[in-house]
């Protein structure tokens, strides 16, 4: 199985990052979460809804869709305020890489564990800057905001290919596909992780401080 491979950059503010990250990450969870299977007997299941919310951002000029569920939006908001400490402790000018990633188990004969196989992974990219003044972080708010934008339009364009996704399981082996712990919503099985890099890229910076300074000249 080929493992497909999506790259997402964002630069932001750090006061940016947590609602940025919860704003991608929810949008691909959306697409890879179903309701909940019941199965009548096997082979034979209905599927719940998914509730969705409109979330607004207090940093950035955004309104994402999250599930509605709020189990999975706690697990969601702890990976990011991890990734979000991280990279704040490496410094104020920083890069870091928060990755989703989902895959199926293959069952082992005993005594070894299960195989995790990855099949979809999601790499976002983010570039933490500073700015001088109140007058660039609304202007990064507006920017940010539209950027956000683009990349979920990207990340649903993505999704919306007729590419590979996990056969519907039996009952015996939904766990093998899908994360059955929550009680209202079940993702594809994923994780999350993140990576950390201690200095800042000066073509991403100096980018987005050109973009405040063409946008205070207009």
């Amino acid at each position: 199985m080929n493992c497909r491979s999506e790259v997402l950059e964002v630069t932001v503010e750090a006061r940016q990052v947590e609602e940025s990250m919860l704003a991608l990450l929810h949008t691909i969870l959306l697409h890879r979460s179903t309701g909940k299977f019941h199965y009548k007997k096997e082979g034979t299941y209905s599927i719940g809804t998914v509730g969705t919310l409109d979330i607004d951002c207090d940093f950035i000029d955004f309104t994402f869709v999250r599930v509605s569920s709020e189990e999975l939006d706690r697990v969601i908001r702890r990976a990011v305020s991890e990734f979000k400490d991280a990279l704040s402790n490496s410094g104020s000018d920083g890069m870091g890489q928060i990755s989703l990633e989902f895959y199926q188990k293959k069952k082992s004969r005993w005594p070894f564990s299960d195989e995790c196989i990855p099949w979809e992974v999601w790499s976002i990219k983010v570039n933490v800057v500073n700015l001088a003044n109140e007058q660039e972080r609304q202007i990064c708010r507006e920017k940010v905001g539209e950027k956000l934008g683009e990349k979920v339009i990207n990340v649903v364009e993505v999704i919306n290919r007729h590419e590979y996704l996990p056969k519907m399981p039996t009952q015996s082996e939904v766990d093998n596909v899908f994360d059955t712990s929550l009680k209202d919503v079940q993702p594809y099985l994923y994780k999350i992780t993140f990576q950390i890099t201690d200095s800042l890229g000066t073509s991403v910076s100096t980018t987005m401080r050109r973009l405040i300074k063409d946008t205070l000249a207009l």
